[in-house]
């Protein structure tokens, strides 16, 4: 049999006749829809990160939205109510587990408002440090210190929520909380307690349940501050019990070339204690006041400072417009539902769903305003007047 033959009648390769203009053109109902939706990397890929210079027409001075705050106590109340965005209504991408874990994780953290941030709602940072004193003296707030950790780690509290939070810790018997309770009447300023104004069992109680942190060579010892590492705080500030340069004071063949008592417990390990929490060792002399959960707190808002810096990064001068920089912390959900509505118009669907973001899966939600003021209180970034794009925000 011929080649010929099995080609069929002739083996010439005929070209296709010209197309029209609109002959490629497909209607919109005959495309096949995305098989996948794009990955976090195309994500990225995409965003229109703004690369131009901002006119700079003067630095906003108070970032406050309402303006009926006068004083601290309605700053404090501000903010604390402003923290967290609400949970979505539907179409969150949170199953129920997640949802519970974001709700405990809001309801466990401690009522703290840093210092700096209050300065950022008001107009006078000045005025704010001398009521806070006042309020302090006269027991309405009590101020909280954390050694070593920058802006971050001068906080208030109103006593009414310390009350609450002392009354609600459970390994507390009531002549303890009656006792610590009336020793911050009486020392409504101070930050250190001595170990003889209360009783043993009251100092190793409270220093268990979290309200009392020991302090050894000037270091803070305890969990839930030991586990978190101030990155905006000085070089010269970052040491630990287990420092070389803390280490190299001691005489040889003492306790404190260990790091002193209390290393491992410092360092983030058990130090063996068994129960609620650890024992306190009876070395100690000086303590300091302290609030449950502060580490989660302190954790919190570095981490979530960091990544605010980081998104003003991927501008090539380190600033952008402030409604850009709200869609790269949400996640650009905005544009992801424009983008959506131009997908379903064309019969396809790929987005991204809030409980998918960063901001809902390492930072529960965080507010963005609540952020950003955060952030130009501790000195991270300037917020100022464009005249073209709104409000700009800066990396210093």
């Amino acid at each position: 049999m011929s080649l010929r033959s099995l080609l069929g009648r002739s083996s010439r390769v005929k070209k296709a006749p010209p197309k029209s203009p609109g002959a490629n053109r497909v209607s919109p109902s005959k495309r096949r829809p995305a098989a996948t939706k794009p990955t976090n990397n195309e994500q990225d890929d995409e965003d229109d990160f703004f690369d131009g210079k901002l006119d700079d027409y003067g630095l906003v001075k108070a970032l406050a939205v309402d303006m009926n705050l006068r004083d601290t106590v309605q700053a404090i109340q501000y903010i604390r109510s402003h923290m967290f965005t609400p949970m979505p209504q539907q179409a969150g991408g949170m199953n129920s587990t997640r949802i519970a874990d974001v709700l405990n994780y809001r309801e466990k953290l401690p009522p703290l408002v840093t210092i700096s941030h209050i300065q950022t709602l008001l107009s006078s940072p000045s005025a704010v440090e001398r009521e806070a004193a006042e309020l302090a003296q006269s027991g309405f707030i009590r101020k909280i210190v954390v050694a070593r950790r920058g802006d971050i780690g001068e906080t208030l509290i109103l006593f009414s929520d310390l009350d609450t939070l002392i009354d609600s810790t459970s390994i507390l018997p009531k002549t303890t909380r009656e006792n610590f309770k009336a020793y911050l009447q009486r020392t409504p300023s101070t930050q250190s307690v001595h170990r003889s104004a209360l009783s043993e069992y009251d100092v190793d109680t409270l220093f268990q349940a979290g309200f009392l942190t020991a302090h050894h060579l000037g270091f803070v010892t305890h969990s839930s501050l030991s586990d978190t590492v101030n990155t905006f705080s000085r070089p010269e500030d970052r040491m630990s019990l287990v420092s070389l340069e803390t280490v190299s004071r001691q005489p040889t063949g003492s306790l404190g070339t260990m790091g002193g008592a209390g290393a491992v417990y410092a360092a983030g390990g058990s130090g063996g204690g068994h129960g609620p929490g650890p024992s306190l060792p009876a070395s100690v002399t000086e303590l300091r006041l302290a609030i449950p959960g502060n580490g989660a707190f302190l954790k919190l808002v570095s981490s979530a400072l960091g990544h605010l810096t980081t998104l003003l990064g991927k501008s090539r001068y380190r600033e952008a417009p402030e409604g850009l920089l709200r869609d790269r912390w949400d996640g650009a959900i905005v544009r992801e539902e424009v983008r959506q509505a131009t997908r379903r118009s064309r019969g396809e669907f790929a987005g991204i769903l809030p409980g998918q973001t960063r901001k809902w899966k390492q930072f529960y939600g965080l507010s963005f305003d609540w952020v950003l003021q955060e952030a130009v209180g501790s000195g991270l970034v300037e917020v100022f007047e464009t005249r073209s794009v709104g409000r700009g925000v800066r990396a210093l």
